[in-house]
């Protein structure tokens, strides 16, 4: 009999069993993974070709190219800085993996997992990197798609995405189907726990990604939003705010970088917990001992080899399906939003409400229409899985009923994915009750905000959790624990479009933030103004990338449970812990308590990470605020008035870095040290209770900031009523709940998710230094190896908070020495000192006012001359004398006064603030206007489409000379076009002798 446990390299039995066999996978490492190999390879080759189709569309204008390479190279610099220190951390955590497993099993098994670790790691890390790349590219070029239209803009944003979802599902399967061939001459019962390496390596970087990003991200987003919509009351992603781009980027770097990371973890995890539980787990199903018909279990180790192969030929089957269902995603274009009603409507307020509730209509149906089309493509791609996968089933199973229960294992998972997607989608989507009732308790105050949200957080864990438990237990019932893992395979077997309808999100997010920062009012050059019907494309994939994100959130909680849960199945295997945990026992009672614990620490680490670089980033742009007021409150036109962003970017960084130590210390010695001190059993308990725990918190954490998140957008909307908007009470209370969901659905949540994952594997690893323990009885060397690990990750964890603190310190002390320069004046006071602006004007738009009416001034002087060069020429002619030194000094006062009032029209129209219209006074003045003869009103948009239309020259035309007279005056003297150069070669001779007998005079 072949008992767990058992060498079952041996192929012997196949003589035995005859023709029972059709297809012989035993000692042919190729066949089990050639699939897997093949269409890892095929993945990759994918994502090449949608990279280059990307990268081939236009990044458009200059200006917003360079908003779009500041944001990649400060993702870029992120990563770089990050990856150096993980490799640090990798080649120790090798080195000490490769000679604990040596020294145990006494062979040479620990090099082996050391080289998968690195590798694993590695393949982890250029997943991450390559999907950072391509969104950091593709953002600037889906904000110059969506000048098209919305398909266009949605097919760039989402191929962007599968660029990434292909690499992980390339790099996943190639890589383990590598190592898988490069040793499988080893003991096949072991094999896995070597292997095991390659997904201990991918979940340590999938850690501190999710960790660091998150930390990134939300830092810069948290401050961003304090000091720029709460404080200074600018909008959001305004180019004013220093802090705008280390938001963008953070958005790559946790969203896409991370996220990455993360699936990619899960995505071998699962298929390494399959292969496992299928060399050494007991087999038995639904009860019985007689797997495939053969006793005592023989069928199971006949059969193990093909058990092996499926794992891998389900995720290649996989890969078809995904690439079927990415074709899908496609939608019509809209038609441009309808144009708000003009001020002089005489109907005006009925008029605007119309509007809003036109503008409500129309984004719910283009939201639903965008969700339609991503659900479409996974729908297909599901649908697809479920028809290939008798192919591997009964090709690898012929004639057995074990290839129908597979199937159906596989099926389970796919819907229990499903169903946990949807119910996502309905917590945290403003289209239905649980996130409207948490916009409406903003009519109370901001504490029933959170608390409603809270609410809805928590209610969210009830429908995942029976989802999971009838999964595990109808997988368990129909293949054994190996059908938990399966499950978790077929789960994540459309990883190919489920992570693209994740990772476009952030690409769509930076390209509305990058066309809000061409928008007219912002500095751009006039000439590459983002038209408005841009950001409205743009917020629309948005606002589907929000409910797509928070759905992928859900997928990975989900998938990483399942993936735990086979990854803890094969660890109590290979750990040889054949009975069961008894609960009786107090050192595994410890565990459970230990491991229930863990994941509220590690949230608690996160969230107050999060907090105190958010204060950082606070802090620097309050400071860049007083040092130059005039980013805040200058024309943003000139470059000498922009933001330092650099600065925010690198304090982001180096706050991330230094935040993402703790937790992940946290996560790697803990399983060791209860392992060792507490036994085997013991770790099961921890495993147990941070499984348990942690999905109810990362469920939690996760649906609740959805919810927050996607209730302030409903306000934004106005959708709770008229007139309960932006800037009002009810959008600063659930302003309130979307900053405190920031770091629950960014940064805590996601990273719980891969806690549990890595304490799993790291288990799976290390499982022989456990194996064949007393599972009673403690042991002295046991004892003191785990003392003496908790000693070292103590002595860690002091001096990583004491570099902290003091990297920390020196910061505040610099920012204190600038706060005690400025006293204690405010803000605005500060800048009226430094600007020489009145105290009551220091508001953006009265920034704006400020600008428009040194242009008017301007015009106005301009003018004056050309009316007293008029009548000079006039009188000179009626005397019968030369007038013409004064004809030349008239055309070139023309000219500047055509360009002057030509600039200050342009800019009026780009900041779409007023209409610069000069009206003729006194009898003759011709082209001459006084500054008090200047009016300014709102521009309505049929007055902003007609200037928009217009030549430079039309305008002028139109401005200057209003009455019948003035027209001729102003045609007589005008030069041409390019006055400048047809002017007589005398001209300036004959003004400058002119200007001389003046003085004489």
């Amino acid at each position: 009999d072949l008992k767990p446990g058992a060498n079952m390299v041996d192929c012997s039995l196949q003589d035995t069993l005859g023709d029972q066999i059709a297809y012989d996978m035993c000692d042919n490492e190729f066949a089990q993974s050639s699939i897997g190999f093949f269409m890892g390879l095929f993945s990759l080759v994918l994502a090449a070709c949608l990279a280059k189709n990307v990268l081939g569309h236009s990044s458009g204008a200059r200006y917003q190219t360079e908003l779009a390479e500041i944001i990649h190279a400060g993702a870029k610099s992120f990563l770089h800085t990050e990856y150096k220190f993980l490799a640090i951390f990798v080649f120790f955590m090798a080195v000490g993996v490769g000679l604990t497993v040596s020294l145990v099993e006494d062979n040479v098994w620990g090099v082996y997992t050391a080289i998968n670790l690195v590798v694993g790691a590695s393949m982890s890390a250029l997943a991450g990197y390559i999907g950072m790349y391509i969104a950091t590219r593709a953002n600037v070029r889906t904000t110059e798609a969506c000048k098209v239209g919305l398909n266009e803009g949605l097919r760039v944003a989402f191929r962007s995405g599968a660029v990434m979802a292909f690499t992980v599902v390339g790099l996943g399967l190639t890589g383990l189907s590598v190592m898988f061939m490069a040793f499988h001459d080893e003991d096949f019962e072991n094999l896995w726990g070597i292997l095991s390496g390659f997904g201990f390596g991918a979940s340590s970087i999938a850690l501190f990604a999710r960790v660091g990003g998150g930390v990134y991200t939300k830092a810069a987003d948290v401050g961003a939003d304090l000091v720029g919509k709460v404080e200074s009351d600018i909008p959001e992603d305004s180019p004013r705010n220093p802090a705008v781009i280390a938001d963008n980027v953070g958005d790559n770097v946790g969203d896409v970088a991370g996220m990455g990371a993360d699936l990619f973890e899960s995505y071998v995890g699962s298929i390494i917990a399959a292969a496992t539980l299928a060399t050494s787990a007991n087999l038995d199903y639904g009860g019985t001992s007689n797997l495939f018909g053969v006793a005592n279990n023989q069928g199971g180790a006949v059969w193990m080899h093909n058990m092996v192969a499926f794992s891998f030929w389900m995720a290649g089957f996989g890969v078809i399906a995904s690439v079927v269902g990415i074709l899908f995603v496609r939608t019509s274009n809209s038609e441009d939003p309808p144009s708000p009603p003009s001020k002089q409507h005489p109907n005006y307020e009925q008029e605007m409400a119309n509007y809003k509730a036109e503008m409500q209509q129309r984004d719910m149906e283009q939201l639903h229409k965008l969700l339609a089309s991503i659900r479409r493509g996974v729908a297909v791609a599901g649908f697809l899985v479920v028809a290939l996968t008798p192919i591997p089933a009964y090709v690898l199973f012929p004639g057995e009923e074990f290839a129908t229960r597979l199937w159906v294992t596989v099926v389970v998972g796919l819907i229990a994915g499903v169903i946990i997607g949807f119910f996502t989608e309905y917590c945290t989507s403003y289209s239905y009750y649980p996130t409207q009732s948490i916009a409406q308790k903003t009519e109370i105050n901001e504490a029933n905000v959170v608390i409603q949200g809270l609410g809805v957080g928590m209610l969210s864990t009830a429908v995942p959790t029976i989802t999971l438990g009838v999964a595990v237990l109808v997988a368990n019932e129909l293949t054994g624990l190996y059908g938990i893992a399966i499950a978790a395979v077929g789960m994540l077997s459309t990883l190919g479009v489920t992570l693209a309808t994740d990772a476009y999100g952030p690409v769509a997010d930076n390209a509305g933030g990058i066309a809000e920062m061409c928008a007219a009012d912002s500095g751009c050059p006039a000439d590459q103004v983002v038209p408005d019907n841009v950001r409205d494309r743009t917020d629309a994939l948005d606002a589907l990338g929000n409910t797509t994100a928070a759905t992928g959130k859900g997928f990975a909680i989900g998938s990483a449970v399942l993936t735990a849960a086979g990854l803890i199945a094969a660890f109590r295997s290979s750990a040889n812990i054949t009975t069961g945990v008894d609960l009786n026992s107090p050192p595994v009672l410890v565990g459970l308590l230990i491991g229930a614990m863990l994941p509220f620490v590690f949230a608690a680490l996160t969230m107050l990470s999060v907090g105190k670089s958010a204060e950082l980033i606070v802090l620097e742009v309050r400071a860049q605020f007083y040092e130059r007021p005039e980013i805040l409150y200058g024309d943003f036109a000139l470059q000498e008035n922009r933001p330092d962003y650099k600065r925010c970017i690198a304090i982001s960084t180096d706050a991330a870095i230094q935040e993402m130590m703790m937790p992940g210390l946290l996560a790697i010695f803990s399983p060791l040290v209860v392992g060792l001190i507490l036994g085997a059993p013991a770790l099961v308990g921890l495993l147990v209770g941070a499984l348990s725990s942690g999905f109810m918190l990362a469920i939690t954490m996760a649906n609740a900031g959805g919810a927050w998140d996607n209730a302030k957008k409903y306000i934004e909307k106005e959708m709770l009523g008229p007139g309960k908007g932006k800037r009002t009470r009810f959008h600063k209370a659930a302003v309130v709940g979307d900053t405190i969901g920031d770091p629950f659905k960014d940064t805590s949540g996601p990273s719980l998710n891969i806690l549990i994952k890595l304490m799993s594997v790291i288990s799976l690893m290390l499982a022989p230094l456990f194996r064949d323990a007393s599972p009673e009885e403690y042991t002295t060397d046991g004892t003191v190896a785990g003392s003496i690990v908790l000693v070292v990750a103590v002595l860690l964890a002091y001096f990583l908070i004491h570099f902290i603190s003091r990297a920390n310190a020196r910061f505040l002390d610099d920012v204190q020495a600038k706060k005690e320069r400025f006293g204690n004046r405010s803000l605005k006071e500060v800048a009226a000192q430094k600007l020489g602006i009145p105290l009551s004007e220091l508001d953006p738009s009265a920034a704006a006012e400020r600008v428009r009416s040194a242009g008017v001034t301007q015009v106005s002087g301009s003018a004056s001359q050309v009316r007293h060069l008029t009548e000079e020429v006039r009188s000179l002619r009626a005397a019968g004398l030369d007038a013409s030194a004064q004809e030349a000094a008239l055309y070139n006062a023309v000219a500047t006064l055509q360009r002057e009032t030509a600039d200050l029209a342009n800019a009026a129209h780009d900041a779409r603030l007023v209409e610069v219209a000069p009206v003729a006074a006194g009898a003759g003045a011709g082209v001459g206007v006084a500054a008090e003869d200047v009016e300014v009103k709102p521009m309505d948009d049929e007055a902003a489409e007609a200037k928009a239309e217009a030549a430079p020259g039309e305008e002028v035309a139109a401005d200057v000379g209003k009455d019948a007279g003035a027209a001729d005056e102003v045609e007589a003297f005008a030069p041409p076009a390019t006055a400048a150069e047809e002017m007589p070669e005398d001209a300036d001779a004959a003004a400058a002798a002119a200007a001389e007998a003046d003085k004489e005079d």
